[in-house]
């Protein structure tokens, strides 16, 4: 198996196993992320892919490989009938491959259609992890997202149809305090709107090396403290009007708010209110925090 770069995975896919098929992010230009930066994007031939799948079947116990994760960012943009070639020759080649899973950013998602995707879910496809970060689109503007929220529901709606898994990812503090609520209560309507399996929260931390880091530190954008981003999400969860379940699944976040929408909401609130009264020097500091 071969690696070029950086490999970075959702905490959900930490027992996946792990075959490179872009290398970098097509996009690249999100002020809030640090990853591949310096790293020009290209997508691996197939045979290069399918090649490190046999060498990864003669490396594992075939019935230890139940999920499989192909980094890096956006896999989804490569041509429908390579991805379905390359998730087709992995089921055949893992007898017990239950699940395979992409990164797909709304902006390349919406270019494929849903009988696309229903080829794709047939395939093998079963979750896709589509960076949402805001619903707001004066937020998703500023950080240079190159999607509107209109944009993020169309993309979102069309792989929960075709019966495809998706992890939302909300960046808790992106409207830093100026947008707080705004931020809070349209991204509570773009989620409400696509009803995803999963949505998981990112607390936004200043990076360096990032266009956020920079406005952070020229007092452009001000990070919200510990109970003001928790009162954010208060906000979003009691806006939420869908059947996902959210999942606090990162180092970045400052508690644990997990639950079943809509059954544990009230549960999640309480929790969140239970959190308010903690003092805000017990919670750790925002450059602690590493990919």
């Amino acid at each position: 198996m071969r690696y070029e770069g950086n490999i970075f995975r959702p905490p959900s896919e930490a027992y996946s196993l792990l075959i490179q098929a872009t290398i970098g992010c097509p996009h690249n230009k999100c002020t809030f992320c640090a990853m591949y930066k310096g790293t020009k994007f290209r997508m691996r031939d197939v045979e290069d892919i399918k090649e490190d799948i046999a060498a990864a079947w003669n490396y594992y116990d075939s019935a230890r490989v139940r999920s499989m994760f192909l980094p890096d960012a956006n896999t989804i943009i490569m041509k429908t009938d390579k991805l379905t070639e390359i998730f087709e020759y992995a089921r055949k080649t893992f007898s017990d491959l239950e699940r395979i899973t992409v990164y797909g950013g709304a902006r390349f998602v919406k270019r494929k259609s849903l009988d696309e995707f229903k080829r794709l879910h047939e395939a093998g496809l079963g979750r896709i992890h589509m960076g949402m970060e805001s619903g707001d689109d004066i937020v998703l503007e500023r950080v240079k997202k190159g999607v509107s929220s209109d944009q993020i529901i169309e993309a979102g709606s069309r792989v929960v149809e075709a019966g495809i898994e998706l992890s939302e990812y909300y960046m808790v503090g992106l409207g830093g305090t100026d947008r707080l609520e705004e931020h809070a209560l349209e991204s509570a309507r773009v989620l409400s709107a696509i009803n995803p399996t999963f949505i998981r929260l990112r607390t936004t931390t200043p990076l360096p090396g990032t266009e956020l880091h920079d406005q952070f530190e020229q007092g452009a954008w001000e990070l919200p403290s510990p109970h003001q981003s928790l009162k954010e999400i208060r906000l979003m969860v009691q806006n939420l009007d869908c059947t996902s379940e959210l999942l606090s699944d990162h180092n970045s976040n400052y508690w644990d708010i997990s639950g079943n929408l809509p059954e544990d909401k009230e549960r999640m609130l309480e929790e969140i209110d239970h959190a308010l009264e903690v003092d805000e020097s017990r919670f750790r500091p925002y450059w602690s925090v590493r990919l």
